[in-house]
């Protein structure tokens, strides 16, 4: 199956260690389309809300985690989602990543 950036899908995060974000939830694709065959690099999502700035809040109970940015194979994926993230979203997206990564 082929996965497209900024699409959201159902990841089974287990094993982790440490504090690494886990259980099955939700994650938004972050890397880019020519990428996305085997490895793809997600953010996880919670509905937990921490006021930090690496956190986009995507609606009321639902924020896409940057902090924890992780890189998974195609085979923890449980299924394709419906939910849409506005284009306005994603630029927010991207800044933070940009200032995360690059600044």
């Amino acid at each position: 199956m082929y996965y497209n950036q900024y699409e959201v899908i159902l990841v089974d995060l287990n094993p982790t260690v440490g504090s690494e974000i886990q259980k099955t939830r939700p994650c938004l694709i972050i890397s880019p389309n020519e990428m996305n065959y085997t490895n793809l690099i997600v953010a996880p999502m919670t509905s937990t809300n921490k006021d930090y700035p690496t956190r986009v809040k995507l609606s009321s109970d639902s924020y896409v985690v940057l902090d924890q940015i992780r890189t998974i194979s195609t085979k923890r994926i449980i299924k394709k989602l419906d939910i849409e993230v506005s284009t306005k979203k994603i630029a927010k997206i991207k800044d933070i990543i940009k200032v995360m990564l690059v600044d």
